[in-house]
């Protein structure tokens, strides 16, 4: 009884010991692999069991459990993936070409920044800074003081000019005075020329009938010629006076070149010393204020070039867009093209504007040093065109600030037609300049 219970033991061991092949492996396991194998390989080969029986003969036990083998799906396969790369380059080409055609319309470019009057505020009068009246950051309005020189030595040229208007006034009421004085004594040199001359006319006829002296002849001829001569000089007298006064004895003594001329000039002197206080041209933010500094003698030849004797100004309310077109992306802009743009510095938020103007002259041309195309090495490179674009501010708007960097959209209203893209590939027909 013990030997029979022990062979009842072993025998499932046993069985399953006769299931697996000499590589420890089940022989049901192998069926399910040889039939993987048996599909992904060719009709032609015989597919081996494992790789320790791959030179071994099939025995007819492994043929009867090989299923039958599927039909070939390789030729099937490859077309497909024929069909669909083809469907995927089609699909390419009409989404490409349908996105150019609803492109082109709107031009954008991010090589576009905030612009601003902006001024360094001096003077054309040099003297001693007495006051700074503004302070950086500050905003002033148009006819704001911004600072002030001394003012002493240009009031004292402004009294010295005023008293050489009043003397040239006195001299020209002298003159006119002298010139009446004139009048009246050529008046009363015409009587005693009349005098001698009846007299001289007497001694001659009493001369003839020897009634009269030589002596006596001779001396009213003397007497006449001395009258005469002396009412000549007062008439000349008299013409000069006249051309002093400027030909016009009884007109404005303000239009007398002397007069006006030393009107100029104290007016002149009141113009500088008006300049000795600096005011704001127009509305904006004062800046660069630190660089002037109470008791710096300003210099008017050299004060805005070295900004040591002016203040920055820059305008809150003039300010625009210039934006640099690439010359490919010109073709289509026109002046009041709508605008959009937004600005770094507050993303999300849009502005809206219009084109001002397109610049005549590529930025290049307005270089220092602009390029010598006529080397040898010459590399063409896209121009760049500059817009003025002006901004249609609303009171809600955030500040803009000079300098800032934009991104612009501008609606071209250009529609593209199919004819374009004929072109672009060249097979369209061309427009004519007449078109």
């Amino acid at each position: 009884m013990s030997m029979i219970r022990e062979n009842s033991q072993r025998d499932p061991i046993d069985r399953d010991a006769a299931n697996r092949d000499p590589a420890g492996r089940d022989s049901t396991g192998k069926v399910v692999e040889l039939r993987e194998a048996k599909e992904d390989a060719p009709p032609s080969e015989p597919v081996r069991a494992d790789a320790t029986s791959r030179n071994a003969p099939i025995t007819p036990e492994q043929t009867a459990e090989q299923p039958p083998a599927p039909p070939s799906t390789r030729n099937g396969r490859g077309s497909l993936r024929a069909v669909l790369m083809l469907g995927a380059i089609i699909a390419v080409a009409v989404i490409s070409a349908t996105l150019w055609l609803r492109g082109g319309r709107i031009i954008s470019t991010d090589d576009a920044y905030i612009k601003a009057a902006k001024l360094m505020v001096s003077t054309d009068v040099s003297g001693m800074v007495a006051n700074v009246d503004v302070k950086q950051g500050q905003r002033v309005k148009a006819g704001d003081v911004l600072f002030s020189l001394d003012r002493q030595q240009f009031q004292n040229a402004v009294d010295s000019a005023r008293a050489q208007l009043e003397q040239a006034k006195l001299n020209i009421q002298a003159l006119r005075q002298d010139y009446i004085r004139l009048q009246t004594d050529i008046t009363a040199e015409e009587a005693m020329v009349n005098l001698a001359q009846v007299a001289y006319d007497r001694a001659a006829a009493l001369v003839k009938i020897n009634a009269g002296t030589r002596v006596q002849f001779d001396q009213t001829r003397y007497t006449l010629a001395a009258e005469q001569s002396r009412l000549s000089s007062l008439k000349q007298q008299a013409m000069v006076a006249r051309t002093r006064l400027g030909g016009d004895i009884d007109g404005p003594i303000e239009k007398n070149p002397q007069v006006a001329q030393a009107q100029v000039q104290a007016d002149e002197a009141v113009r500088l010393l008006n300049r000795t206080i600096v005011r704001a041209p127009f509305s904006g933010i004062v800046t660069a204020v630190e660089q002037l500094q109470v008791g710096t003698y300003l210099v008017s030849q050299t004060a805005a070039l070295t900004n040591t004797g002016a203040v920055g100004l820059v305008s809150d309310e003039r300010l625009w867009i210039e934006a640099n077109v690439k010359e490919t992306d010109l073709t289509n802009i026109k002046a009041d093209n709508p605008v959009e743009f937004t600005v770094d510095a507050y993303p999300g938020h849009v502005w809206k504007g219009h084109v001002a103007t397109i610049f005549p002259a590529t930025g290049s041309e307005f270089s220092i040093l602009p390029a010598q195309n006529a080397g040898g090495n010459w590399v063409k490179i896209v121009q760049r065109v500059p817009i003025r674009i002006a901004i249609d501010r609303k009171p809600t708007d955030p500040e803009l600030r000079s300098g800032m960097s934009v991104t612009v959209d501008i609606d071209t209203g250009n529609v593209r037609s199919v004819n374009d893209l004929l072109q672009l590939v060249g097979l369209g027909a061309k427009k004519t300049s007449a078109e």
